[in-house]
């Protein structure tokens, strides 16, 4: 191994250095501020757990995105978390037992083996929240609006938030009476918005032709508020699960455009991200230049079954990394240069105690350094005046 191989990191992990580390602070307390302002309670997850509880009610996605790690205490298999919310899933039936709704809201790493997208990270900063223990238009409005108000907070301009549920797909892929194979092929070619092989696939294999008109149609049934009355016609024949997911999604909407009249609201009702593991609505909200999906999130019902505790459950997450980087200013850091050669003036002590008080960031200068104030993030300087004074004065930057 050569000396420059020993500072390469794995793809998709990456550091994050000054100033861009103090801006993703300052924006994880004033996002995990707004959530506590919403009656969201902060958890801490831990970073592993046994793979049987880590991977609960997750399906397949979550297990090949896991690390897996053997305990040394006890033989036993443990994951490094790649998802936090089956992690608050768990808190929320086995370690809080609250009667009612719960709200809980985190921010932690997560690690995993395959990034989300090519330039995605395999460590992200995963920011969320869930709310327990309700089903209905109220608490997904909340979860939809809460996430649509931190990516207000976080600086986002236009929002364009997808709406669909996975619950159309899956009353009809019943109705289908395909085999697992049959029914996987199909699955890949919806998830692909592959038209051509769905026809053909469901023209081979789906005898009902009713179904088979159903599902064909479903896959393009896309766009705008006006994709909702579409659907009630060419999905007529639908079980009634179906009918109730569509007038769900037309509610849902009609609050969110109320609260937030500046956020463009598309369906689709084909939209199948985290089938295995969603049971309801799903969401995913986009901003103008990033081509992937900024925040998302939907409804996992009955996630704490295994744990003795059924309950509704919806939530949405986002990386923390990814909001600061696409949509905080990038400010530099500011903050006042303290001259060396005077660690015992009591007079300047006192003056860096007082600034620093206040919250201004000082930094003080050590002997035979030659890194300038500015170098150090600093825009202005301690002088000392005539009268023995300290003053706070400005740099002047020559170019």
């Amino acid at each position: 191994m050569t000396i420059a191989d020993r500072w390469l990191l794995p793809d998709g992990m990456e550091e994050v250095l000054p100033p861009q580390a103090r801006q993703i602070e300052e924006l994880r307390r004033e996002l995990l501020d707004l959530f506590h302002s919403w009656g969201y309670d902060l958890v801490f997850p831990p970073p592993a757990e046994y793979l049987e509880s880590l991977l609960t009610g997750s399906g397949n996605d979550l297990d090949l995105q896991t690390f897996k790690v053997t305990d040394q205490m006890t033989g036993r298999m443990m994951g490094v978390a790649a998802d936090i919310t089956p992690q608050v899933a768990r808190m929320d039936a086995h370690s809080m037992k609250r009667q009612g709704a719960a709200r809980f809201c985190y921010c932690a790493n997560v690690l995993r083996t395959k990034a989300g997208s090519m330039l995605g990270s395999r460590s992200p900063m995963q920011l969320g929240a869930e709310l327990f223990g309700h089903e209905g238009l109220e608490s997904d409005s909340e979860i939809l609006g809460l996430m649509i108000s931190a990516l207000i907070t976080a600086g986002a301009g236009k929002i364009y938030l997808d709406m669909g549920h996975v619950g159309i797909y899956r009353a009809l892929i019943r109705e289908a009476n395909l085999s697992s194979d049959q029914e996987k092929t199909l699955f890949d070619a919806i998830l692909h918005k592959a038209y051509g092989e769905i026809d053909q696939i469901v023209a081979r294999d789906i005898a009902n032709e009713s179904v088979r008109g159903m599902i064909s149609r479903l896959a393009r049934l896309n766009g705008g508020v006006d994709i909702l009355a579409q659907a009630q016609i060419e999905l007529a024949d639908a079980p009634a699960s179906v009918k109730e997911a569509l007038t769900s999604l037309e509610q849902t909407a009609n609050v969110i455009k109320n609260q937030y009249p500046n956020v463009e609201i598309n369906f689709d009702l084909a939209e199948l991200r985290g089938y295995n593991y969603h049971t309801g609505m799903v969401f995913a909200a986009y901003i103008p230049g990033y081509s992937h999906a900024i925040a998302q999130g939907g409804r996992y019902d009955e996630t704490g079954k295994v744990f003795g505790r059924a309950r509704p459950a919806t939530g949405f997450s986002a990386d923390l990394k990814i909001l600061a980087k696409l949509l905080q200013k990038n400010d530099p850091v500011s903050g006042v240069y303290a001259p060396a050669g005077y660690s015992d003036d009591q007079e300047l002590l006192s003056t860096i105690r007082a600034l620093r008080s206040e919250g201004t960031r000082v930094v003080s200068g050590l002997p035979d350094q030659n890194v300038s104030a500015l170098e150090m993030g600093c825009d202005s300087e301690l002088v000392l005046k005539d009268d023995g004074q300290w003053v706070v004065e400005p740099i002047n930057r020559i170019f």
